[in-house]
């Protein structure tokens, strides 16, 4: 979907709707593929660093979004994974140094003796997952219109099919 949008659909919305249409992106962890938080956390290190390159990296994530799947990260650590990640930030033109010195896992305690210390983007995980509880998201894709989740969008849509739906709902 996310790519079917940023090639087929948002390039058009400014001019077909002006003003009345706002497209909020919100990062949707999958818990029962595990990589998609690793995925996820590189995609906020992003966001922290520079904003401005979040769309360009997140369509680099989909292009390659296979070598994250679960049989393809299994043997390797999660800091081995992040490594991957911060090099395709580079792609993005982001700071893969920066990016791969907010995902590591440090291997000591915390200072006060925590063992969960978790890496510098767990804060913004947390406030993802909670917003997107409140709002009522479970999976991947959910559109969410005026604020109320549309289920008759499915992943599936084609970018024509995106433009109908618009066309009879945005007024």
């Amino acid at each position: 979907m996310f790519l079917t949008l940023s090639i087929h659909v948002l390039p058009s919305l400014p001019r077909k709707y002006p003003g009345k249409l706002q497209l909020i992106f919100r990062q949707q962890i999958q818990p029962w593929h595990p990589s998609s938080t690793l995925v996820h956390e590189s995609a906020a290190a992003v966001l922290r660093l520079d904003p401005q390159k979040f769309w360009d990296y997140s369509k680099i994530l989909f292009e390659h979004q296979k070598e994250f799947f679960d049989v393809n990260v299994v043997n390797e650590t999660r800091n081995q994974t992040y490594k991957r990640l911060s090099k395709l930030a580079s792609e993005a033109g982001v700071e893969e140094k920066g990016v791969y010195e907010l995902l590591e896992v440090q291997d000591k305690p915390g200072e006060d003796g925590s063992l969960n210390i978790g890496n510098g983007v767990t804060d913004d995980l947390k406030v993802m997952v909670k917003v997107n509880r409140l709002l009522g998201v479970h999976v991947t894709p959910t559109v969410l219109f005026n604020g109320v989740v549309e289920n008759s969008i499915s992943s599936s849509f084609t970018g024509e099919q995106w433009q109908d739906w618009l066309e009879k709902n945005v007024k």
